[in-house]
């Protein structure tokens, strides 16, 4: 990228609509703009005061293309740091793009994935990390995500660990200049100080790196795999749950071959429902590869949820205890995982059953996907698997695999750090750790950022922000 030049993008979403923005971004953006644009105050662009908006026409020679709204931000005071000038236009795709061009023909350069960004971090808009939650804020779709970007656009933990950053780059400071007078053999760095700030970053760095469990599957939505043996109600609970007919429903065993998947939100927080092929002894290849895939999403799901025919027990045909032994059989093979046991199609139960469910199986849940009868119970339950707690008091959260992978990396530095302080180890080979740590540091605030870095990063971005 050349982040010298001046850049235009179609700010708002692509197609047609009753408005769309167009961005322009670099030092030439007001310059560029004035020629196409004829206010009807007369007011030229050029002299047009920053933070202010014009009405007028953009023209193409003497044609009107659109009668647009102008905004102007000068200098540092624009999201990018630079001057800034958006249109808001009449959301015709023909419009849009003529606008484009005309803005490309007075110089402009077609604006890359997250360059508007990319140059406010650059500018010192805000921190790598600041940025990062740019994307995650325009990609979140339920309360939770929503909450996590923006606590990360505040600073979120980022603020934390530059605080520790500099404790640590004090000492690192004090420890280099002991081995510029290493043969006096005299001590700067307090190591009682240092030993305390070791223990204090190794304490916050175990809290975020263990919230990234957390932070990971709210943003991305919570996997729960329902599970349990051919012709249950699976299919017919996702549809309960997502209100539309997403699975195919037969009372012919065996229908669902693969596994199904779709995302809800439930009190705020995102799940992503697994609707799995039944678990049966069978001779048919296709669905011995849908059984197969069951269990390794099983494997992959935060939470399962086992179904069993509630009708087949009152008929005798299935008998409690047969029930028990698959649900042991589930928490044998994934010990730790939560697991939400419930007896479907209990509308046709009379109530004596319904207790004897209850009192064999504490746990279970009496529902009816068919008749949505106990979907609101099973979306409280699930709700009560997921731990909000850190989210609702506003704790740092950890969500991007980025940072997790920064901050297991600097705790081991850190770790080593420790470990050569209770060995007695000089200040010279601590120094090494200490950098390392301090790099590791400064790669989620963007203090130390290599090109590829920065190249990864907003290449996930969409054109235009």
């Amino acid at each position: 990228m050349i982040l010298e030049d001046t850049i235009v993008a179609l700010a708002s979403a692509p197609g047609s609509g009753a408005i769309a923005l167009i961005r322009v971004s670099g030092p030439d953006a007001i310059n560029f703009t004035a020629p196409i644009f004829e206010a009807k105050n007369k007011v030229s662009l050029t002299e047009q005061p920053s933070h202010t908006l014009q009405l007028g026409f953009i023209k193409k020679d003497q044609r009107i293309i659109d009668e647009s709204l102008v905004s102007v931000f000068k200098g540092t005071r624009s999201y990018t740091g630079e001057n800034t000038v958006e249109i808001s236009c009449h959301g015709s795709p023909f419009i849009q793009q003529e606008i484009i061009n005309l803005l490309l023909q007075q110089g402009c350069r077609a604006a890359q994935a997250g360059e508007f960004t990319l140059r406010a971090f650059l500018n010192g808009k805000m921190e790598l990390s600041q940025a990062e939650a740019v994307a995650d804020l325009i990609a979140s779709d339920n309360a939770a995500s929503h909450q996590l970007a923006m606590q990360q656009m505040r600073g979120g933990f980022a603020s934390e660990i530059k605080s520790l950053r500099q404790e640590l780059l004090n000492f690192a400071s004090l420890i280099e200049l002991e081995l510029d007078f290493s043969e006096e053999d005299v001590e700067f760095a307090n190591r009682d100080q240092f030993q305390a700030l070791i223990l204090k970053i190794q304490k916050t760095l175990s809290r975020l790196i263990d919230s990234f469990a957390v932070g990971n599957v709210l943003k991305n939505g919570i996997p729960v795999a329902i599970v349990g043996e051919p012709n249950v109600g699976k299919s017919t609970l996702l549809n309960s749950l997502l209100n539309e007919d997403r699975a195919i429903v037969s009372d012919i065993a065996g229908t669902t071959r693969d596994t199904i998947e779709d995302e809800i939100a439930i009190g705020g927080v995102g799940f992503r429902f697994i609707d799995t092929a039944g678990i049966r002894e069978t001779q048919d290849k296709i669905e011995g590869l849908g059984i197969k895939k069951t269990f390794q999403k099983m494997e992959q799901a935060q939470i399962v949820v086992y179904l069993f025919d509630a009708q087949k027990v009152k008929n005798d045909n299935l008998s409690l205890q047969q029930v028990k032994v698959e649900v042991e059989k589930i928490k044998n093979q994934f010990p730790g995982k939560p697991l939400l046991i419930i007896a479907n199609k209990t509308d046709v139960l009379d109530p004596q059953l319904k207790e004897e469910f209850s009192s064999a199986l504490p746990d279970v849940l009496l529902l009816s996907a068919k008749e949505k009868e106990g979907v609101e119970q099973l979306e409280e339950k699930l709700l009560q698997f997921v731990n909000t707690g850190a989210l609702k008091s506003n704790d740092a959260i950890v969500t991007n695999s980025r940072h997790y992978d920064a901050l297991l990396k600097a705790q081991k530095e850190i770790n080593n750090v420790q470990e050569g302080m209770n060995m007695g180890l000089t200040g010279d080979l601590l120094a090494i750790d200490i950098r390392e740590a301090l790099y590791h540091f400064g790669s989620i605030s963007g203090e130390v950022s290599p090109d590829d870095l920065l190249g990864n990063i907003f290449a996930n971005f969409c054109i235009g922000k």
